[in-house]
């Protein structure tokens, strides 16, 4: 770094530091809020939801060979073939906008082509089967039914609008790209790797489990009512296959490889929370820096603005998986229109402060610009065709 940029850094800081507003009531109670939002994110997120992420995209960049990552999801695989399994390997997994990063960078870092890859990134977050029902129930069926269609399509068009934008230098990506040699032998058998990475994702979906409704019986109730008891089982099955098929040596490196991803991404995913915090509020609706009137005022009606500003908004703001159906039930009866509440929907979940500088450190600022744009752009145009309709 040069020194004049040295220089205008700290200068930056000085000034935000000599002009910090803090005798005004609403930059203290954004601080307050922006704190408990973190608190709130390391308590409900990391322990369960990002070291299980951290885990197996360590065991994804140690244990699947580039081969077959470059045979499904590379540049030059079919995209009849990438497309839809970017897609399905994304929604299975019923991940945030920020676990899904992880899980991104391993298989992005493996080989796998930007469309693919960023299909998979938008996929995690965006077709959650359980977020989808919810929306049906809570929301309306034609809600439900139009997030269902639109998060399906978009992982689809997203990754093949990355792929189009930036086809030479993914051309150049995989003509750099070293030479993939043969997988050497590890001993074990296909079932004994599957039943590794099958435990780690129980694991992840099941101690994840959300609570069903108030008053809602059936599966969802006696799943959730049993999940640790399901997860303890498949923490018992990872346990016997680490003791039983795998060598020293290959578990160093896979705890190695977990804690470069666990440093490249937690210290930017925490900072990038403390921001959203501090402009939009904590984890129960209190106020940040933005006022929560000015965005209810702005999310009314159908207007190609309203639907933007939703869009955007909804990119910004953080959404623990589920939380975002309840969060626009208040918004909805303040008055939002059904056309935003799409829109929030199909652009929020995918996309949040803390994920986009996550993105940015895995393909660079131009690229993740381009993949937040499309996602709000699609999802604006989507949401007014559907307020539109409805």
């Amino acid at each position: 770094m040069k020194e004049r940029n040295k220089l205008a850094i700290i200068l930056a800081v000085f000034a935000a530091a000599w002009f910090l507003p803090v005798e005004h009531a609403r930059f203290s109670t954004a601080v307050i809020e922006s704190l408990e939002l973190v608190r709130w994110y390391a308590r409900e997120h990391v322990l369960l939801c990002l070291i299980p992420a951290f885990f197996i995209a360590g065991a994804i960049s140690v244990f699947v060979s580039q081969g077959a990552v470059m045979k499904y999801l590379g540049p030059k695989a079919k995209k009849l073939v990438a497309y839809p399994v970017a897609a399905v390997s994304g929604s299975i997994l019923a991940v945030c906008s920020c676990t899904v990063l992880p899980l991104f960078a391993s298989i992005h870092k493996r080989g796998a082509g930007l469309g693919p890859a960023t299909a998979f990134l938008y996929a995690g977050p965006a077709i959650n089967v359980l977020a989808i029902i919810l929306t049906a129930r809570v929301l309306g069926p034609e809600l439900g039914l139009a997030r269902a269609i639109g998060a399906i399509l978009f992982s689809v068009l997203v990754g093949l609008f990355m792929h189009l934008i930036f086809r030479r230098e993914e051309a150049e990506r995989a003509a750099a790209a070293p030479v993939i040699l043969p997988a050497e032998d590890s001993g074990r058998k296909l079932w004994q790797d599957a039943m590794y990475f099958v435990a780690m994702l129980g694991i992840l979906v099941f101690a994840n489990w959300g609570a069903p409704a108030e008053g809602e019986t059936g599966l969802w109730q006696i799943l959730h009512s049993a999940k640790w008891i399901i997860t303890g089982v498949f923490g018992l099955g990872l346990l016997v296959a680490l003791l039983r098929w795998f060598a020293k040596d290959e578990l160093m490196d896979w705890v190695d490889s977990s804690w470069t991803f666990a440093k490249q991404i937690l210290p930017l995913l925490f900072a990038g929370v403390f921001v959203a915090g501090l402009l939009l509020g904590g984890p129960e609706g209190g106020q940040g820096l933005v006022p929560q009137a000015w965005v209810e005022s702005m999310v009314g009606g159908n207007s190609l603005m309203a639907n933007l500003f939703a869009s955007a908004s909804g990119a910004l703001m953080y959404f623990a998986t589920l939380t975002e159906v309840p969060i626009l039930e208040g918004l909805l009866n303040a008055g939002m229109g059904k056309g935003p509440a799409l829109a929030l929907l199909l652009a929020g979940p995918a996309l949040s402060l803390p994920n986009m500088l996550v993105i940015r450190s895995v393909m660079g600022t131009k690229k993740t610009l381009v993949f937040i744009g499309l996602v709000v752009l699609l999802s604006t145009w989507a949401g007014w065709i559907f307020g539109s309709l409805f």
